[in-house]
Order: structure tokens, then C-alpha cells, then sequence
């Protein structure tokens, strides 16, 4: 009785602090309070575990939401697996870097013993994102819950993403189309402090001339890198597992491993936002946080616009 007191007592706390209510959208801050009210932490124990044994893996667990949502809306569908018929988002070579399937499969399958059917994986996504960010030092926030998993996943989808070769009026324009400003947008560059990139996604910067907007030491850090071959991996800052602001430091040092890095710092509309987020963390934190809890509630899918997977890399 004693428990059930202290149950009952944890989830009114839980509704006044979180403001149980339908958002415009139908998500919410506490989706689950009552049909998995342990989800938000099981999902927070696997990763924090998760992360004690590969400090690595925050960076795929970011990168895995930003590629999720950014096609066909957090959805879930970059977890699919390819079929016989179907070769999925996954294949992409730009979803390579995307790390972390075990670790969702694992919180599926904990979540699939406690509350059958109710947890999205799409959501599982987005809350292993965040924990990431957190654990790695990073801003501590909050996303709205509430999300159904779709039932496409094709490679030729992926096309539409942000590549590394784009300069700043680039995505500035292509973030627009998705109602990101370009302050959201600098901010959730910032997302690679974390993690690396290999060399087939910046040696094109090395060909002959090389980039004139790189520091002359740091292309020849990049060359050596690269003689290991395209799969060889560079840091984007000298913290690849904290979450801080010493990417923006870098891109002012000249020193962005991407094109699509160090041209933030090369145009003039987003040269100040770098500088800003260089000088001040916590702005950057402030808005980083911002820019993803926009990013969460990309293109969502509700009621029967999708479902709820019983494995999160097959469409029931």
C-alpha cells in the first residue's frame, strides 16, 4: 500500500511539474505518466551505461536523431533495416556515422517487458539524444513526447540531407525550408563537438588548390589523417566525447574539419553567431537546446499516420 501511495503521490508531481496536457500537435512533456510511467527512466539507465563503457557513442546517438528527423520526420525510420526488397535510410553514406541501433534495441526490448506497445521508437530515439547530450556535459532539457514510427524507409529519401560540401547560404536555405533560422542552424552544427568525420567527407578540401579557408597546419593534421584512408577518422574539436563549445573555437582558429564547418565562420550572417557561441557556452547550451527540441517535432506522426513497432527495425 505504502508503494502504491508513493507511486500515485510520484506521478501527481510529475503531471504539476510537467503540465500533462495535448500539445497543439498532441505531444507532451509527460506522454507516459501513466501508460509507461518508467520509460523516460529506463531509457536514461541503458544510455547512461551505455556511455560509461563507450563514451563514443553520444556522438552516433545525436547524429542518429538529427539523420531521423531531418527525413520523413522523427519517425523512427532510420532504424529500419534494409530488406530484399527495399534498401533503407541506413545504407546511406551519409548515415554511416549514425551509431547506437544496439543500444535502442536493447531499451525496446526492456520497454516492450514493462509496457507492450505503448513506446514509440521514434521516441526512444529522441530521448536517448538528449541523455547523450547531458552525459557528455552538455545542456540538461526536455522534449515532448507522443511520436508514432513510420512505415518508409528508402536510401533515395536520404538525398534531401545537408552535405558536408555545402557553404553557409547553402544551409541557411535548405535548414529554412524546414523552419530552422540560422541561428538554430549554427547552433545545431554545434551538435560536433561531439564525435568524428572521416576523411571521405572532407579530403575533397585537401585536392590541389587546397582550401584556402583552412589553416595551413591544421590541412597538413588533415593529410595525415587522410593517408590512412577514407574510413580514417578526425576529431572535430580536441574534446570529441565533452559537450562543449570548443567546435566554435576551432572554426575561429581556421581549423573546421568540413567545408560546411568552416564556412560558418567564412559568411558574414553566421560568422557572429559563431564568435558568440565561441565566447559564450552557456548561450550556445541555451540555444543548442532550443534548436533540438524544434528539431524533435519535425514532420511528427500521430494516431494512424504511423505506429508503434513492436521491433524497432521492422515495420510491424
Amino acid at each position: 500500500m505504502a508503494m502504491a501511495n508513493f507511486l500515485a503521490l510520484f506521478l501527481l508531481m510529475e503531471l504539476i511539474a510537467g503540465g500533462y496536457r495535448d500539445g497543439a500537435n498532441g505531444l507532451s512533456m509527460n506522454y507516459y505518466v501513466f501508460s509507461c510511467p518508467f520509460a523516460e527512466a529506463i531509457v536514461r539507465n541503458t544510455v547512461t551505461s551505455a556511455l560509461k563503457s563507450d563514451p563514443t557513442l553520444a556522438a552516433g546517438l545525436v547524429r542518429m536523431h538529427f539523420h531521423d528527423c531531418w527525413i520523413q520526420g522523427c519517425d523512427g525510420s532510420v532504424l529500419i533495416d534494409s530488406t530484399k526488397d527495399n534498401t533503407a535510410e541506413k545504407e546511406s553514406p551519409g548515415n554511416q556515422s549514425v551509431r547506437g541501433f544496439e543500444l535502442i534495441d536493447d531499451v525496446k526490448e526492456q520497454l516492450e517487458e514493462q509496457c507492450p506497445g505503448v513506446v514509440s521508437c521514434a521516441d526512444i530515439v529522441a530521448m536517448a539524444a538528449r541523455e547523450a547530450v547531458a552525459l557528455s556535459g552538455g545542456p540538461v532539457y526536455d522534449i515532448p513526447k507522443g511520436r508514432k514510427d513510420g512505415r518508409r524507409s528508402k536510401i533515395e529519401d536520404t538525398l534531401s540531407a545537408p552535405a558536408p560540401t555545402f557553404n553557409a547560404s547553402e544551409l541557411v536555405r535548405v535548414f529554412g525550408l524546414r523552419g530552422f533560422s540560422a541561428q538554430d542552424m549554427v547552433a545545431l552544427s554545434g551538435g560536433h563537438t561531439l564525435g568524428v568525420a572521416r576523411c571521405l567527407t572532407f579530403k575533397n578540401r585537401l585536392s590541389d588548390p587546397v582550401d584556402p579557408t583552412m589553416d595551413s597546419d591544421f590541412s597538413k593534421t588533415l593529410s595525415k589523417t587522410c593517408s590512412g584512408g577514407d574510413d580514417a577518422e578526425q576529431t572535430f574539436d580536441m574534446t570529441r566525447n565533452n559537450f562543449d563549445n570548443f567546435y566554435f573555437q576551432a572554426l575561429q582558429r581556421k581549423s573546421g574539419v568540413l567545408f560546411s564547418d568552416q564556412t560558418l565562420y567564412n559568411n558574414p550572417r553566421t560568422k557572429s553567431i559563431v564568435k558568440g557561441y565561441a565566447m559564450n557556452q552557456a548561450k550556445f547550451f541555451l540555444d543548442f537546446q532550443q534548436a533540438m527540441v524544434k528539431m524533435s517535432l519535425l514532420d511528427v506522426k500521430e494516431g494512424s499516420q504511423g505506429e508503434v513497432r513492436a521491433d524497432c527495425r521492422k515495420i510491424n
